[in-house]
């Protein structure tokens, strides 16, 4: 599996554009905040100027309407008191502005209230003492403590606008500061952040642009596998196709065009359009078979015929599977086939399976027919000879009698090759059953057939004992008693046929024989003698059916025996193989498979 690092998945892209996003919209609140500060500390400088204004105001209107009584008390001019009057309404006008600007600040409230009281103690002394004003008694006593206390009341009044100016400009003071901060520290923190940004839009941006060269080449290779999608459809003679269920839309690829025998995309790909090819023998099963396309997952193989417009009939096979798209809508994709030639070839392939078959009941029958039928004549022909060489054979001359000789040579020839036959064709027939049988004991009954051949030649038959095997009892005796005749025939004059049995049971990956072996296990039996063997080169040639190594005159015999011995192993598919040499003797290998 490759691997793939953090940076490169799509979602380390997802995590920077939210980080961006995120970023973004600090800078946006900082902003705002800064904003919202530098709002709240503009009003709050508004708000102290305001304050200050009408303290002034107070102070300003309290000193003219001072000024103004002293000098009404000095002329007694009623013009000087224009001031007085007009000072009290203008005082009370400014303590209730006063007290709007400073609703929010506690201490200051404290501070108006008591030069609201000092300001009310201020008229009732000019009130108190403007009575001694009128009744001219100003160089009394009494005037002249309510007017030093007049002077008084001025100056402390004087001390709390003081006291309420000093408060409010070291407030101010402290939001100038803290705004001051703020400013300093504002620019740098927003050159970080966006720094920051920057930096993150700078990677966004290199992995924007590394996927569009992966997309890019991406695409290329899907055009590629396009490309080649289409060239293997075409050679592969087959077409895709993609139904949307939920839409009822399909999607023909060309080369599914091209099997219908029409141009690609020639016309709408719909369901109705595909029937009109379909043939009309084939479109009641062909319809009930895409009725299950919606009710079932996968559509099974189903085999149709279609016509195309030159008239050529077409034998096709689709297969459909149905998935989920990520948004939920089932969709069910196919593969149709061009199965003409594989159809073709299965039809004219059980055609030649029927001549085969009916050929080799004629020859099954001719075989038996000349086998048997020919017993016959040849037994009358036997009979004869033996019949006119009894009654006649002294009246021949030496060529008559070398004729009749060869005449009875001939059909001794003659009736053990029918007798071969007959064995050779007993192996090709179908019923063979199998048994599980001793081997030894099939063993005794083929030496018991060649007891009389074995007798006269005094051969020496020893081998070891052979295992319980499932076989086809009578091939596996005739299989014995070939394999005996065989290395009694071929024996060496004036020397005693020695024959050897042995048997294992091998693996077939440790025989060298057996590189091609279908089974793990087989029943090794390997007959030795010590004849007159043959050459290496011939080993495959002794199986051939009617192949002698040896001339007629020398040796008898038809050249089928060893052909039954190979029919009957490969009958139980096994393997049997020769091994020879010239005067030392030959070696039959048989491997029979464990069931």
């Amino acid at each position: 599996m490759e691997k793939k690092y953090l940076f490169e998945s799509t979602s380390f892209l997802r995590v920077i554009l939210l980080l961006s996003l995120f970023v973004i919209l600090l800078i946006g609140g900082f902003t705002y905040r800064h904003i919202a500060n530098l709002k709240d500390s503009t009003e709050v400088v508004v708000k102290t100027y305001k304050v200050n204004v009408e303290l002034e105001h107070i102070v300003s209107y309290l000193r003219d309407a001072e000024s103004g009584y002293r000098n009404y008390i000095a002329t007694k001019d009623t013009l000087y008191l224009k001031p007085y009057l007009n000072a009290s309404e203008k005082v009370n006008s400014s303590f209730l502005k006063l007290k709007g600007l400073i609703k929010e600040n506690s201490q200051q409230q404290e501070n108006l209230k008591v030069l609201n009281i000092l300001t009310d103690s201020l008229f009732s002394n000019f009130y108190k003492s403007n009575v001694f004003v009128k009744n001219n008694e100003t160089n009394t006593e009494a005037f002249r403590t309510l007017y030093f206390k007049e002077k008084i009341i001025i100056d402390s009044i004087r001390r709390q606008s003081n006291t309420m100016f000093d408060l409010e400009n070291k407030l101010l003071n402290i939001r100038q500061e803290k705004y001051q901060s703020d400013s300093q520290f504002t620019p740098l923190f927003f050159y970080s952040v966006l720094l920051v940004t920057l930096i993150l839009i700078i990677i966004a941006y290199n992995k924007i642009s590394i996927d569009l060269k992966h997309i890019k080449a991406k695409n290329d290779q899907l055009l590629i596998f396009k490309e080649a999608t289409n060239q293997s459809e075409i050679i592969g003679k087959h077409g895709n196709w993609i139904w949307h269920i939920e839409s009822n839309i399909f999607a023909y690829s060309d080369n599914l065009y091209r099997l219908l025998g029409e141009e690609p995309q020639s016309f709408e790909a719909t369901f109705d359009n595909f029937l009109k090819f379909v043939h009309p023998e084939d479109m009641e099963k062909f319809s009930k078979d895409l009725d299950k396309m919606i009710k079932v997952e996968e559509l099974p193989i189903t085999n149709y015929r279609i016509i195309q417009k030159n008239g050529s009939i077409k034998y096709l096979k689709t297969y459909a599977k149905s998935f989920y798209s990520v948004n939920g809508q089932k969709r069910l994709i196919g593969n149709t086939s061009d199965v003409t030639y594989e159809i073709e070839g299965i039809l004219t392939l059980e055609e030649h399976n029927l001549k085969l078959e009916r050929n080799n009941k004629e020859l099954s029958a001719f075989n038996y027919a000349a086998s048997h039928d020919l017993q016959e004549p040849l037994r009358k022909i036997q009979t004869f000879i033996s019949r006119l060489e009894e009654k006649e054979g002294n009246k021949f001359s030496d060529s008559g009698r070398q004729y009749l000789d060869r005449i009875k040579s001939a059909a001794t020839r003659m009736r053990l090759l029918i007798d071969d036959l007959l064995q050779f064709s007993r192996t090709n027939k179908p019923d063979k059953e199998f048994i599980s049988s001793d081997l030894n004991t099939l063993f005794e009954n083929a030496k018991q057939d060649m007891a009389e051949i074995i007798l006269e030649k005094k051969a020496q038959i020893t081998g070891d004992t052979l295992p319980i095997a499932t076989v086809i009892v009578f091939q596996i005796q005739q299989l014995f008693s070939n394999l005996l005749s065989n290395s009694l025939k071929y024996s060496r004059e004036e020397t005693v046929p020695i024959i050897k049995i042995n048997y294992s049971k091998v693996k077939a990956d440790e025989e060298p024989d057996l590189i091609k072996a279908s089974k793990s296990l087989y029943h090794k039996i390997t007959f030795t003698d010590n004849g007159i063997g043959f050459e290496q080169k011939y080993t495959d040639q002794i199986f051939q059916l009617f192949s002698r190594l040896h001339n007629k005159k020398e040796y008898s015999g038809t050249g089928v025996g060893l052909s039954i011995c190979k029919k009957i192993v490969d009958n139980h598919q096994g393997y049997i193989f020769a091994k020879g040499e010239i005067n030392i003797g030959a070696t039959f290998i048989i491997y029979l498979p464990v069931s």
